[in-house]
């Protein structure tokens, strides 16, 4: 009998879905940015409760979108920044090329969101005009406290919410918590347009400038008051318009084909992210021994399931041996990576440095069936060590 794989993320993009994208290609329609990313944009800021979306080409263009945006729009009034160690590379790592300082956050016990007492020292001594936030493996952070401190100290707050798609903090969904928010749509994660990613916003003045540095700086998308605002302060004639860049832009347009699987999943999210909160509670039930995160305020569309062992690398094999995947708790500590050493040795902060010693994560995605946890719990608990 052969053995029953699990896999760690696996496609949400149904048969029926490839179906009608095919029948919809071979109606010869506008492949390129179009009709269908407006919709999709329009839908998905429906969805998470802003006013604005902006569909772009990966979660990473978003993070570099929404920190050059903020930079161009005179909203930083300094370049320091607070990133969460427990995070994404490109969730820091935009502002280390735009020549921020970077102040690396320990993670909370419960939630692994930023940790409230070294958030607040950090904006005491620091005293930075940003804070981005993750949403680890689909857990809010502690908002309202979040919000209290930064406001108190002067610090804008935008939420890299990639692994968060659908969650909610006090009836508030994850993008609408801050003055932006930032989505992935990779494959594995909770809806797929092959690839892709959205910025969410309320702020008029961001998101025009969004709109054009998304797409090379120049202002054929922006809203029509802000079209000719601009053209007007700058002298630029109707020969010019089209040519003229307001922002020194970039690249970062998706496509109506990402568009068009776009909108067909976003009628599946809400399932979608039952399945996965489904999922976790059973991962939770049948590890009873082991860590797992909490959080407070509501609704966690998790992303998969993140625990401690101290015999990390004997799970990981032991699973795999059995048709299960597995992997470190998102990429452990940004303080013990690499690139972060080369510049400034290693940075210790003990919540962080437990996740990167000892954190793995379980496969939680919508295919999933109670089945399969119960299978990959059994294995689990047949060899790891619990914390």
């Amino acid at each position: 009998m052969s053995k029953r794989k699990v896999k760690l993320a696996d496609n949400t993009i149904s048969a029926e879905e490839m179906a009608s994208l095919a029948d919809w290609l071979k109606q010869g329609h506008q492949v390129t940015k179009g009709p269908l990313t407006r919709q999709f944009e329009a839908e998905f800021a429906a969805y998470t409760g802003t006013k604005y979306s902006i569909m772009v080409n990966s979660g990473s263009s978003a993070n570099l979108l929404m920190a050059y945006s903020l930079l161009e729009a005179g909203y930083l009034r300094n370049k320091k920044v607070i990133v969460p160690a427990v995070s994404w590379i490109t969730t820091l790592s935009p502002f280390v090329q735009m020549g921020f300082d970077c102040f690396l956050c320990d993670s909370d016990v419960k939630d692994l969101g930023v940790d409230l007492n070294h958030l607040e020292q950090l904006l005491k001594k620091e005293q930075p005009a940003l804070l981005i936030l993750v949403h680890i493996l689909g857990h809010p952070n502690q908002m309202d406290a979040v919000r209290r401190l930064c406001a108190q100290h002067g610090c804008l707050v935008i939420e890299d919410a990639c692994e968060a798609l659908g969650s909610e903090y006090k009836g508030v969904k994850t993008g609408a918590l801050a003055l932006a928010g930032s989505f992935s749509f990779y494959y594995g994660h909770h809806i797929s347009t092959i690839e892709g990613g959205a910025i969410t916003t309320n702020d008029d003045k961001l998101y025009s400038i969004m709109l054009s540095i998304r797409s090379h700086g120049w202002s054929r998308d922006v809203p029509e008051a802000d079209r000719q605002a601009w053209k007007k302060e700058y002298h630029i004639d109707d020969f010019r318009e089209f040519y003229s860049f307001y922002y020194a832009g970039y690249n970062l347009r998706s496509t109506d084909l990402n568009a068009y699987l776009g909108r067909l999943q976003l009628k599946r999210l809400p399932e979608i992210a039952k399945i996965r909160a489904r999922n976790f509670e059973l991962y939770r039930q049948a590890l009873p021994e082991f860590w797992a995160q909490t959080s407070e305020g509501g609704f966690v569309s998790s992303f998969s399931y993140g625990t401690y062992v101290k015999n990390r690398l004997e799970v990981s094999r032991y699973l795999l041996s059995q048709g299960v995947e597995c992997r470190p708790l998102v990429c452990g500590s940004m303080g013990r990576q690499p690139f972060w050493i080369k510049k400034h040795g290693v940075t210790h902060l003990p919540v962080a440095d437990k996740v990167h010693d000892f954190g793995l994560y379980l496969p939680n995605h919508a295919n999933i069936t109670p089945e399969d946890i119960s299978h990959v719990a059994k294995h689990f608990r047949e060899v790891a060590e619990p914390i």
